[in-house]
């Protein structure tokens, strides 16, 4: 049985991913810590190398090992914690109970095998159906993803489709099942635009239809405004700020949250003969192997104090359900 709106469906504490190499330990995600309720969609935002994916696919459990591995915390989902299930445990509850579309669709799409096919593995692996029901099942999916003519794209192979019906396919297969946890990691980054609208509209169906909780991860707040309840921002592995949807755009707390905030373009940002210039973040997200000693984002914030380059600020509620990384909001910050 499925949980119920709002109630808590997964909760990820303290979650350690490291990368060993011959140039050090990357702390690709360290000690991350948020949780999903069932019906709500969580955005998790960040540049590039900020923790997202890796995030994501360490509730997967597709991290490689080596060079990849999950050192510390707990992933709990329905009274289990995911890090201690076996493998063969966790392939029932991968792609049948949390799912996830990849980022880009022709590299996670088998080239050789018909798109009918490899969607018909998940209800022949989870729910096992004949081939030729598998079959009608995908035919069904598609049609529910709004792939025309789906009699006859079900027999074709990923390069025949476009980038929009691929990405389509996708959601498709991951929704086969009916997951409970469906996580979105840059389910838009390769479209146009128009289709990217496409495909957000389609996420939001889908998702009211199969009241499933869904994670978007994306760098493009554009996006975040339009689908998530609530927002996780992520920035060197680590979640520098949470809260709702509508606080984090009213009312930013963190420096880097402001500064992503910042670089969005504005509609209508002309007036009166002025021109609103899009602020960047100055600088780069620090390398996962030389993390700078306190805050990690000291190097490029604008408001940095002594403290923030000795000792790095724990996570801190500063108002119901908003949660921020940061010395400015601490109470009285440490000498």
């Amino acid at each position: 049985m499925k949980p119920s709106v709002n109630e808590k469906i997964i909760d990820v504490d303290g979650l350690k991913t490291y990368f060993f190499s011959s140039a050090g330990i990357a702390r690709a995600v360290d000690g991350v810590s948020f949780f999903m309720n069932a019906g709500e969609v969580l955005g998790v935002v960040g540049e590039s190398g900020s923790g997202k994916s890796v995030t994501a696919q360490s509730i997967m459990r597709l991290i490689p090992e080596p060079p990849g591995k999950i050192v510390g915390g707990r992933i709990d989902f329905d009274g289990a914690n995911l890090l201690d299930l076996s493998p063969q445990e966790m392939r029932h509850v991968r792609g049948n109970r949390i799912a996830m579309i990849f980022q880009e669709p022709m590299t996670s799409l088998n080239p050789v095998f018909t798109i009918g096919n490899q969607i018909s593995e998940m209800f022949i692996l989870h729910r096992n159906l004949s081939r030729k029901d598998a079959l009608d099942a995908s035919i069904d999916m598609l049609d529910r993803v709004q792939i025309p003519a789906p009699h006859r794209r079900v027999h074709e192979y990923p390069h025949q489709l476009s980038g929009g019906m691929r990405q389509r396919a996708m959601i498709a297969m991951a929704l086969a099942c009916d997951p409970e946890v469906l996580i979105a990691d840059e389910p838009t980054t390769a479209l146009d635009v128009t289709v990217q609208a496409q495909i957000l509209d389609l996420m939001l169906t889908l998702k009211e239809d199969y009241g499933a909780a869904v994670q978007m991860i994306t760098h493009d707040l554009g996006v975040i405004a339009e689908m998530a309840d609530r927002i996780v921002v992520m920035y060197a592995g680590r979640v520098v700020e949470a809260s709702s949807t509508r606080e984090i755009f009213r009312h930013p707390l963190h420096p880097y949250t402001i500064g992503l905030l910042a670089s969005i373009p504005v509609l209508g940002s002309r007036t009166a003969g002025e021109t609103r210039r899009l602020k960047e973040i100055k600088g780069m997200v620090p390398s996962l192997v030389a993390l700078p000693e306190g805050c990690k984002f000291c190097d490029r914030c604008t408001h940095v104090m002594d403290v923030c380059r000795h000792r790095e600020p724990d996570l801190t509620d500063v108002s119901s359900g908003h949660r921020v990384r940061c010395w400015l909001h601490v109470e009285k910050p440490p000498s």
